[in-house]
């Protein structure tokens, strides 16, 4: 039985039918909401199965070459250096056509990586708790907390601390000394030094009076992240209108998307990032297949062509994550990989490819597009493929 409250003649003909369950789900919606007769109900689901049949595709249909055309046509219109991410002016994101070479390439880290980060119950209801996760996940370093100065008389590093930032970015310590104390704590193992601490100031020097080891301390404290991730410079907070009413919602620049799931606030279930590899490593192949058809789809509607269908990019990731991993559309990936000797050599690196070939004593079957137009055969698609035979001794019965 399904969840929808239909008569049983109409859950019978909206089952039988051969549509998928999605579109069996908004026709039970529908019906529900406008109770139509059984003779009503029969002839909208013959109607909707119709439509259905015409929107499939024909077998032996070219379909990778459509696909290609479909993409690539627009993709000459787009943009050829963006970096604006739709929405949020204060994060520069490279969007536009290197944004498309980008996921078509499958690169292991995008060129300005960034996340989207939803935040559940009170956290996306109350900017204060809202804060509490910003801090959590935007890596904070020295600089930002107070001043760092160098005593070279006393061959010193003396910090600082900002009492108003050390309680803004410690929401739930009530004494800023406390948070001075693992400061300290954290410079003396990162950096090997003892340090002396009388309130929010902190000293430390080299083990040997040397101005170089001075300088280097500096520097080496500099890149110490006292909170947050490391990989995350900066997070921007903004209120906006989501599916679960007005919420706030953090836009990131960097990502660490496995991190960022396990803090507290953070809803898991709609956080996501532009690195397709990295929601691999956390969600698994189908949520980066997922992730490539909306990050492609994003892409060209940023640019104004939200007419290339969707289909196509579901082709293009059902190829690129076929194998149960993410490969590449190029020599390195798919089209360095396929089985015919010929397709191969057609792509890149003609000379190599027939080489290696004819080393491994390889045997080209002809089964694709390609090694068929270079052979000058008919490809093995559309009427292409079909071997029509009539019997001249058979006759047909009456």
């Amino acid at each position: 039985m399904t969840d929808y409250d239909v008569p049983a003649d109409t859950e019978v003909l909206v089952e039988d039918s051969e549509l998928p369950r999605r579109l069996k789900d908004e026709v039970y919606s529908t019906l529900e909401d406008r109770d139509p007769t059984p003779e009503e109900t029969e002839e909208v689901v013959q109607a909707i199965e119709a439509k259905y049949r015409d929107t499939r595709v024909d077998p032996l249909d070219p379909v990778g070459t459509v696909s290609a055309q479909s993409i690539g046509e627009p993709g000459t219109q787009m943009t050829m250096n963006t970096f604006h991410y739709a929405g949020v002016a204060e994060i520069d994101v490279t969007q536009g056509l290197p944004r498309l070479i980008e996921l078509v390439d499958a690169r292991k880290e995008p060129d300005t990586p960034m996340m989207t980060v939803h935040l559940e119950d009170e956290y996306a209801q109350d900017r204060e708790k809202a804060h509490e996760v910003v801090w959590n996940i935007e890596s904070t370093k020295i600089l930002q907390l107070g001043d760092v100065s160098t005593n070279v008389a006393d061959m010193l590093v003396r910090v600082s601390l900002n009492e108003d930032t050390l309680m803004e970015r410690w929401p739930t310590v009530s004494d800023p000394v406390e948070v001075a104390e693992t400061i300290a704590s954290t410079i003396e193992s990162k950096l090997g030094v003892e340090t002396i601490q009388q309130g929010l100031v902190i000293e430390f020097g080299p083990e040997q009076p040397s101005y170089r080891d001075l300088l280097q301390l500096v520097e080496d404290l500099s890149d110490i992240v006292f909170k947050g991730i490391e990989d995350i410079s900066r997070v921007v907070i903004r209120k906006e209108e989501t599916d679960n009413g007005e919420e706030f919602v953090l836009y990131t620049e960097g990502s660490d998307f496995g991190t960022v799931l396990g803090i507290e606030g953070v809803d898991a279930s709609r956080t996501t990032c532009n690195n397709i590899h990295e929601i691999y490593r956390n969600l698994g192949v189908e949520a980066a297949r997922e992730a490539i058809i909306n990050e492609t789809m994003n892409t060209l509607e940023e640019q104004g062509l939200d007419d290339v269908n969707v289909r196509h990019l579901m082709l293009v990731a059902d190829i690129m994550t076929n194998e149960g991993t993410i490969e590449s559309i190029g020599r390195h990936g798919i089209s360095g990989s396929k089985d015919s000797v010929l397709a191969r050599a057609a792509f890149e690196v003609t000379v190599n490819h027939l080489l290696d070939a004819a080393v491994h004593g390889e045997v080209d079957d002809l089964n694709g597009v390609t090694e068929n137009v270079i052979v000058g055969k008919p490809i093995k698609l559309g009427t292409g493929d079909v071997d029509l035979r009539m019997s001249a001794g058979s006759k047909s019965a009456d």
